[in-house]
């Protein structure tokens, strides 16, 4: 092939409990990225279309979707180079990953041109330098599920070791996104530059009684599990309506609410559609009382991540 277009998911990113090292891939919304192979080494961004797409660089260097591919197509030498097509569905400073997902289907793309094809684990260093260039931070809880789909563990990112986890076949994720932006760096800012212990160890035990819960289909221990108490109570004022949208999620039923990513995006996790659809309904409801134009999507958790479209 001369050419292939890959299509990548949006992730919701630290599940509460799990802070850069857990995350998860959604249905919808995503990225796609249109790769060409192309003599004479580098990198093109031949054109940007779809959301926010006038608020992103055309320069190869700087544009988070194609600065993997840069360093690749130098690693790769022979006067390998790439032209690349970037279609944005996910919005900019939303909490859903997009500079991830932009990250990932670009490498995953211009993978399928190559023969051999490059491990999974190199695809991702590639990308984690999109997310190194987008927030100054080369964390892998958004890149690593969206390559490698569904609920991830990232126990190390340098090298990769990515940890997929299995997810009870009933759990829904509600992921609503209010139509405001919030930096991934301000969001970090305002991170304290350490924790009490007595707090460490509370939301250590969170995640690992998640991640039981996980294993064991115990629903009921994930609801226990899913409260953040290192993370959340600095971001929650910076997401404007955010304590009413998750007193809404939980009366409506949902197992667990918090922050997707650095927010502002907010997601629950529910047992079965029925409860998803009660929760969508609530927080959406409950963000245009807090005067907040918001969308929302009802998805599994996803066993496939970025995927060759053509």
């Amino acid at each position: 092939m001369s050419q292939a277009t890959a299509f990548a998911p949006a992730t919701v990113a630290n599940v509460a409990v799990g802070f850069d090292c857990l995350g998860f891939a959604v249905e919808a919304p995503g990225d796609r990225v249109t790769v060409e192979r192309v003599s004479g080494g580098g990198v093109e961004i031949a054109s940007i279309e779809g959301v926010d797409a006038d608020r992103l660089p055309l320069d190869p260097a700087r544009n988070s979707a194609s600065v993997g591919l840069v360093k690749m197509a130098a690693d790769l030498g022979d006067g390998i180079g790439f032209r690349m097509r970037v279609r944005k569905g996910i919005p900019l400073s939303s909490g859903l990953g997009g500079s991830a997902a932009s990250a990932v289907a670009a490498v995953v793309a211009a993978n399928a041109l190559l023969d051999p094809p490059l491990p999974r684990e190199r695809l991702l260093d590639y990308a984690l330098l999109g997310e190194q260039a987008a927030s100054g931070s080369a964390h892998a809880d958004n890149a690593a599920p969206c390559l490698y789909g569904g609920l991830v563990l990232v126990r190390a990112a340098d090298p990769p070791e990515v940890v997929t986890l299995p997810v009870p076949a009933s759990l829904r994720c509600v992921l609503v996104h209010p139509h405001a932006r919030l930096d991934t760096r301000a969001s970090r800012a305002a991170l304290p530059p350490s924790v009490a212990l007595a707090d460490h160890v509370r939301q250590a035990a969170r995640l690992a009684a998640f991640v039981a819960g996980c294993h064991r289909g115990d629903l009921a221990l994930i609801a226990r599990s899913l409260e953040d108490v290192l993370i959340e109570p600095h971001r929650a004022p910076l997401i404007h309506g955010f304590a009413s949208v998750k007193r809404a999620a939980l009366e409506a039923g949902a197992l667990g609410c918090s922050i997707s990513g650095s927010g502002p995006s907010v997601f629950a996790l529910c047992d079965g559609d029925a409860a998803a659809e009660r929760a969508h309904g609530a927080m959406l409801e409950a963000f245009a009382r807090a005067d907040e134009r918001a969308d929302g999507w009802i998805s599994p958790i996803r066993s496939d991540g970025a995927r060759i479209e053509s």
